[in-house]
């Protein structure tokens, strides 16, 4: 895989994770466009797919480093020396461990039907568009509940909605987004669950391809490019972050839902054409 290849994905990765435009859509649209094919094996794609990840998570933990050490203390509080009245992060940080579980649970359940079957560029086409449009019409709601309000029933409404993300195409963070606005949360704290979110599931899946990986071992010529994808994706994840914070604290998901409709309607155009 050429080292150009790699830092492209990496970016791809780091921004797309954490914008709400699908980063599984837009890493298998890339490659597509541009005829690329870097990969000799399935296996090959998961084990570049693992590093990409790893970058986000770290980018994650990085920007919410000081937030996670007082939701683990807390959320180990609660039950190891079972402290009552639960503190906010205690309660907080239990809720976000409980709003991977439906996602996890259907990746568990159905991964092979969803490598198979999802993934094509017309069906990430369409999710970019339609998906997009969901998010522009939750963004119209009025919402001033802030991160500390969330409770049991958000974490599975919006949990239940971050497993529709395992289809290409629709935006992990942007479903996500889409679930907390309509429970009425503003578009900061909509963004900030919704990262934080990400950090369990991801690791969560990480960890487990992980395991693959290790047994597999790293494919011969991949070392420096899965090095150059971590590096890669963790910096472009960590400045998505911060922008994306800095930018819905006085802007509206218009300019992502613009961007998701016309990528959207560009991909079709050049499959109907023929032109991929």
């Amino acid at each position: 895989m050429p080292i150009t290849h790699a830092i492209v994905l990496g970016l791809v990765q780091g921004l797309s994770e954490f914008l709400p435009i699908s980063s599984s859509g837009h890493l298998l649209l890339v490659p597509w466009l541009f005829g690329w094919d870097d990969f000799e094996s399935e296996s090959v794609e998961k084990a570049f797919d693992v590093a990409l990840h790893i970058g986000t998570v770290f980018a994650a933990i990085a920007y919410f480093r000081h937030d996670l050490v007082r939701y683990v203390r807390e959320g180990l509080a609660l039950v190891v020396r079972r402290e009552r009245p639960a503190t906010q992060d205690g309660k907080l940080a239990w809720l976000l461990v409980v709003s991977t579980i439906p996602a996890a649970a259907v990746g568990a359940l159905f991964e092979t039907q969803i490598d198979e079957r999802l993934g094509t560029p017309t069906i990430i086409a369409v999710s970019l568009i339609v998906f997009g449009l969901v998010l522009a019409l939750a963004d119209r709601v009025v919402g001033h509940r802030r991160v500390e309000s969330y409770t049991a029933r958000d974490a599975l409404l919006v949990g239940a909605a971050q497993a529709i993300a395992l289809n290409p195409g629709t935006s992990r963070s942007g479903i996500t987004m889409t679930a907390a606005r309509l429970r009425g949360f503003d578009r900061e704290s909509a963004a900030r669950l919704s990262f934080l979110m990400m950090i369990p599931v991801t690791t969560g899946a990480v960890l487990l391809k992980m395991l693959g990986l290790i047994e597999e071992g790293i494919p011969d010529g991949l070392h420096v490019p899965m090095v150059v994808g971590v590096v890669t994706s963790g910096l472009a994840g960590w400045f998505a972050v911060w922008g994306t914070i800095r930018f819905v604290q006085t802007r509206s998901f218009t300019p992502f839902v613009i961007y998701r409709v016309a990528l959207g309607i560009a991909v079709l155009v050049i499959v109907a054409a023929g032109w991929r």
